[in-house]
């Protein structure tokens, strides 16, 4: 008896701590919800605030260009509002661009718009990291390819290697181009061409999948595969330049942001090179690329037209070649022209503006939040 009225105690107890958690977990949701339907009017009455002053931005900017007002203080002063909502904790505010077919195509129609500041520059920092990983790939995939058909393969590739490098290649541009993508939704300034230039390295690297890579055991294979080791030295100079690209355009996108001219969020793309010195070095390696790739397109051209290699996958990934080779060339010169037109307008002003033309949200100057980034 006394065991039975222990367990119905105990029993009733435990519902009465039930319903006790119970009460507390409705008014637990009853404060969550309160409290979010309270932050999602904050946050929207915040946005319309941030549009609004965006929107002003855009117009005063208007104003002293139709004015052709030549106040450094002005343009100091829209510069540095401009950089605070562009850069800071407000950019999550704005309206984000548009995820495009693209990402639509392969992820559905997901938010990819990271809230805080902290996840959008780590999602940079890993786009970057990446980069400088694959440069490495880039360079050495083709090094050994070329060394194993001269030392083993006795001049001629097996199919096998060079469709498993066709297939890395088709995985490294579509990763590029997902993570460029999602880059650009969160605020990333990343010029259209070099999406788009993934875009058609996607379709080369899918078309050269099904191109037919005649054996050691099919006669003059080497001459026959001549286009393949053509495509494989411009990829040894591709990944060559890109390691220096990489280091080089890192060094100057630093010094952009500690200026106020580039936003955290922006990536390695958007400048040709680093300081001057490195200038010098690294625009004669990128025209000769793009030379050499336009010459590559032209030669893959003309061994389908001779009838040595007379697939139409060498006409197609001629003309992407060709076609990649004049848009890399006429995005490297726009570059130089507005990298020249900039330089030209510093020197016409007193001098350069102070590195606090962009200070961060928390007041610090850009220095100190490149630091901590």
């Amino acid at each position: 008896m006394g065991e039975e009225k222990r367990k119905g105690g105990d029993e009733e107890e435990a519902a009465v701590a039930a319903a006790r958690a119970a009460e507390q977990a409705r008014e637990l949701q009853d404060a969550a919800a309160a409290l979010l339907t309270r932050t999602r009017a904050e946050e929207e009455a915040l946005r319309l605030r941030a549009a609004a002053l965006q929107g002003e931005l855009r117009r005063l900017r208007k104003v002293a260009a139709d004015s052709h007002a030549d106040s450094d203080k002005v343009e100091e002063d829209l510069d540095r509002a401009t950089c605070l909502i562009a850069d800071g904790d407000v950019a999550s505010l704005l309206p984000s661009k548009t995820h495009g077919t693209f990402l639509k195509m392969f992820l559905g129609p997901v938010n990819l718009r990271a809230t805080r500041k902290e996840v959008q520059l780590k999602v940079k920092e890993e786009y970057n990291s990446y980069r400088d990983r694959t440069a490495l790939l880039f360079l050495g995939f083709p090094v050994i390819l070329l060394f194993l058909r001269q030392w083993l393969w006795n001049g001629c590739f097996p199919a096998l290697p060079v469709q498993l490098y066709q297939a890395w290649l088709l995985f490294l541009y579509t990763t590029l181009a997902l993570r460029e993508n999602i880059l650009r939704v969160n605020g990333s300034d990343i010029r259209p061409w070099w999406i788009l230039h993934h875009y058609c390295a996607m379709l080369m690297a899918l078309i050269s999948l099904t191109w037919e890579i005649k054996g050691q055991s099919q006669p003059d294979c080497a001459r026959k595969q001549r286009g393949v080791e053509l495509f494989l030295c411009w990829a040894i100079m591709q990944g060559f330049v890109m390691m220096l690209q990489n280091r080089y355009q890192r060094q100057r996108l630093y010094t952009r942001i500690a200026l106020g001219k580039a936003k955290r969020m922006d990536v390695v793309w958007g400048e040709t090179a680093g300081v001057e010195g490195q200038l010098l070095l690294l625009c004669p390696l990128l025209f000769l690329l793009q030379g050499f790739e336009g010459y590559v397109g032209f030669l893959l051209l003309r061994t389908a037209h001779t009838g040595v290699i007379p697939e139409w996958q060498v006409v197609v990934c001629g003309i992407l070649l060709i076609a990649m080779a004049i848009g890399n060339f006429a995005n490297t010169v726009d570059t130089l022209m507005t990298k020249s037109r900039f330089k030209a307008k510093m020197k016409k002003s007193k001098g350069k503006r102070d590195l606090d033309t962009c200070p961060s949200p928390t007041g610090s100057s850009p220095t100190d939040s490149i630091a901590k980034a």
